[in-house]
């Protein structure tokens, strides 16, 4: 009996899934060790991941007892790296954690701990251990995961690669074959072109967009503001501190998100899950690829507080940390600045939608019955049907309109 209270205390510290197609992660350092106690928001360490590197803090508090996954080692999503408990002697019969020689892949030893709800992954068409991601392809594509022999994940997991190589290899039904699509033009080879492996933040981007693609029903809506009182209003703010025009975007969207609570809402099984918080992922398009940072707790900050944390993240992301990451319900991607009026965004999982912003430009708008030269800006909503209706759409379109036409009524730096 002595040897049970303990068990209570022990808590496992899961390496946690920053994005809905990531599988595993590096630690890259250690900000705690053994013996130190945290506090809830406390940084644990720095994990890279195949789109960047984020600092994973501490959502419990407690003391440091062990660490089983160490630096340059890497484990899967939603496995203990380290836990939190009081006694080491406790951990000791639990725990048999050698340092690894190599950095492969490393499965968490295993423990009597009783499973967190984040490691338990509910049985649904297979009983096969697969990533979510391989488990949404596998339902679009019509793949049988029992028919599939040994995933190439640890300990055989199904990812999303053993779907789509299940899809290529699996017998076509028999018919005409078709005609030989006509060689347009030469080879890369041929036309003295160069060829170059994908990065790994561009095979990261790659397949987690086309998953969102073929997984998630994207449905689009499109509506044009007047932006003369919004550029006049941005103008008078940018004379008081630092923003951007973005950021009186982001401000206006993070109202209508906090009054419409489907927008920040997601899709986990069969259940709606529902935040409390808005926080907005915004994307940034850097050399290597595009990132989104979230901006976390939108809609309690007013403009100058969004202006100066935006731009905190960005610079952060351009130095290789990219925060927040798969902790965002909402992503805003502005390529107004590159006279771009109008475009469709795809829909960042496991988010459901994503608001897409052109220039603001010179052209024709009516007012009061009358035309006039006016600033015009467009915007395109892509939303996950499962969740968001067009009713929905359309309110969320409505009032946002009618914020950013009248960008007073939702103040400034005050």
């Amino acid at each position: 009996m002595s040897e049970q209270a303990p068990q209570a205390n022990a808590v496992p510290i899961l390496l946690p899934q920053a994005g809905n197609s990531m599988e595993e992660g590096t630690i890259l350092t250690w900000k705690v060790k053994p013996g130190d106690r945290v506090k809830v928001g406390d940084v644990l360490f720095e994990l890279e991941t195949d789109k960047a590197t984020i600092e994973v803090e501490a959502e419990a508090a407690g003391r440091i007892a062990r660490i089983v996954v160490g630096e340059g080692q890497t484990a899967p999503v939603k496995t203990p790296v380290a836990y939190l408990s009081e006694s080491d002697n406790f951990l000791e019969a639990l725990v048999d954690a050698p340092a690894p020689e190599s950095p492969a892949v490393q499965s968490a030893p295993p423990t009597t701990l009783p499973p967190t709800s984040a490691e338990i992954e509910m049985p649904k068409a297979s009983r096969r251990k697969a990533s979510p991601v391989a488990r949404r392809a596998a339902d679009v594509l019509h793949v049988d995961l029992d028919a599939i022999r040994s995933g190439s994940g640890p300990d055989g997991r199904i990812l999303l690669e053993d779907v789509e190589a299940a899809v290529r290899t699996a017998p076509q039904p028999s018919s005409p074959k078709p005609a030989p699509a006509p060689i347009l033009c030469a080879t890369p080879a041929m036309a003295g072109g160069s060829r170059k492996p994908m990065s790994k933040m561009r095979k990261a981007i790659a397949k987690n967009l086309a998953a969102s693609k073929q997984t998630l029903p994207h449905w689009y809506l499109k509506g044009s503001i007047d932006a003369e009182p919004l550029m006049n209003f941005y103008r008078r703010e940018k004379a008081l501190y630092p923003c951007s025009l973005n950021d009186v975007i982001l401000y206006a969207v993070s109202r209508v998100i906090l009054e419409m609570s489907v927008f920040r809402t997601q899709i986990d099984g069969d259940d709606l899950v529902q935040f409390d918080t808005v926080n907005i992922g915004m994307a940034v398009g850097l050399e290597q690829g595009l990132v989104v940072p979230v901006l976390k707790g939108a809609d309690g900050r007013n403009l100058k507080g969004i202006a100066q944390e935006s731009r905190r993240l960005i610079e952060s992301a351009k130095s290789g940390k990219v925060e927040g990451m798969g902790e965002g319900v909402f992503t805003i991607s502005n390529l107004g600045m590159y006279g771009v009026e109008e475009f469709c965004a795809i829909i960042n999982p496991p988010e459901c939608a994503i608001l897409a912003v052109g220039a603001a430009r010179d052209d024709v708008i009516v007012k009061d019955g009358a035309l006039k030269i006016g600033k015009k800006m467009t915007m395109v909503l892509s939303a996950d049907h499962r969740i968001i209706d067009g009713t929905m759409s359309a309110q969320f379109m409505a009032r946002l309109k009618q914020l950013l036409e009248n960008p007073e009524t939702i103040g400034g730096a005050a």
